[in-house]
């Protein structure tokens, strides 16, 4: 039974009900059987055991664990549905791990590169089959299939939905620009569509022409046991990057009409999903034209599970500022950066100040906690941002 949706909340809820009912029910017997007792000690001289025996006692004491599991059991999962960290159970339990070989990646080229005759990186074209998403908290219209990463080694889940345009028949030959959607850590591939909603909140300002639209993917960012990938290439451990900025979008291009040119493709993230939408953003002008980044951070010690942050070189050269600082020439980017004072605002502030023409960085101050409830309504003005620098087809 998957973590998120309603079915497995609403075993927690029977479970612990249940487990109160217990309680009580053994409350009451307890209290009959002291009422029995003391009315036998007063007909005769001799008293009786006022315990019911160590059977009793662990009886009590399991039902008091038990209380306190499906408790405990029952908040997990409202968090977990809130926040939808975990999916299923072997992302919880890290039993399961996502990457099946670590090549070291071909030459890249850049997206146009991918798609070149000659390109340094052959690859045959992937048609996957597509079918409704696995988590109940997702909308029907998304459509999920399984990704064998052919450059990454990396196989998993990708999440793809089309926007109202996509099967009116006056664009049916139109391409369409893309956003790639990445969770934070610990994070499921399901959270833009379920709780950050995106399709619901962007659905209708796409038919009024308010934001262009977007195909959007979200692909799994959760690679490892227990261990964020810092979406980075780390050799002998993982290809996140080139599964996120290689596969995936090949994968797209190959089974929708995306546009196949670095001026279509755009990422947006929070929390450590910031992070890596800034990094892969950066590090990759010729793949991305923009990114979105909800209270992201700069150095790898934002999350200190990372790969990135754990090696000292990798902390370094994958942090974005540095990444910014050091580029041979300005990217050719947009960042749209929101934070609040010690979550993040610092960090924007500080892309702002290094970017130069014709790099292009926007900052936006926030209040709220470093939750869904805070970045959730940021969707429908970023993506009127991003709609600007990426106009409809």
């Amino acid at each position: 039974m998957a973590l998120t949706g309603t079915p497995f909340f609403i075993l927690t809820i029977v479970l612990f009900v249940g487990s109160i009912a217990l309680a009580m029910a053994q409350f009451r017997a307890r209290g009959k059987g002291s009422a029995v007792r003391g009315s036998s000690r007063r007909r005769r001289a001799g008293g009786g055991s006022a315990g019911g025996g160590p059977l009793q006692a662990v009886g009590y004491l399991t039902t008091i664990l038990f209380c306190q599991v499906t408790a405990v059991a029952m908040v997990f999962v409202v968090v977990n549905n809130e926040n939808q960290l975990y999916d299923n159970w072997a992302d919880l339990l890290g039993t399961s791990s996502h990457v099946q070989a670590v090549p070291v990646p071909p030459k890249d080229n850049g997206l146009a590169g991918d798609r070149a005759a000659g390109s340094a990186a052959p690859r045959q074209k992937q048609v996957l089959t597509f079918k409704p998403a696995s988590s109940d908290a997702v909308p029907k219209d998304v459509k999920q299939a399984d990704l064998k990463g052919q450059l990454s080694g990396v196989e998993g889940e990708v999440l793809v939905w089309t926007p109202p345009q996509y099967d009116d028949p006056a664009y049916q030959n139109k391409t369409f620009p893309v956003v790639e959607l990445l969770a934070g850590y610990p994070g499921s591939s399901s959270t833009w569509f379920g709780d950050m909603a995106v399709t619901n909140q962007l659905s209708a300002l796409m038919k009024s022409g308010q934001v262009t639209p977007f195909i959007l993917v979200s692909p799994r960012v959760q690679l490892l046991n227990n261990a964020d990938t810092g979406c980075a290439d780390v050799p002998g451990k993982v290809n996140a990057d080139t599964w996120l900025s290689r596969d995936v979008p090949q994968m797209v291009i190959d089974n929708f009409r995306a546009d196949d040119t670095a001026a279509g493709w755009a990422l947006a993230g929070f929390s450590a999903g910031a992070h890596c939408a800034n990094r892969l953003a950066i590090g990759h002008p010729d793949r991305y034209r923009a990114a979105i980044a909800m209270s992201g951070y700069n150095d790898p010690i934002g999350e200190k599970a990372s790969l990135t942050y754990q090696d000292p070189k990798l902390r370094v050269i994958d942090n974005p500022l540095y990444m910014l600082t050091h580029a041979q020439t300005p990217p050719n980017i947009g960042l749209w950066e929101t934070g609040k004072k010690g979550d993040g605002l610092e960090d924007a502030v500080a892309l702002q100040q290094a970017a130069k023409s014709p790099t292009a960085v926007t900052t936006f101050e926030t209040t709220g906690a470093h939750l869904i409830s805070t970045w959730k309504p940021l969707v429908a003005p970023s993506f009127e941002w991003l709609s600007k620098l990426i106009p409809a087809p």
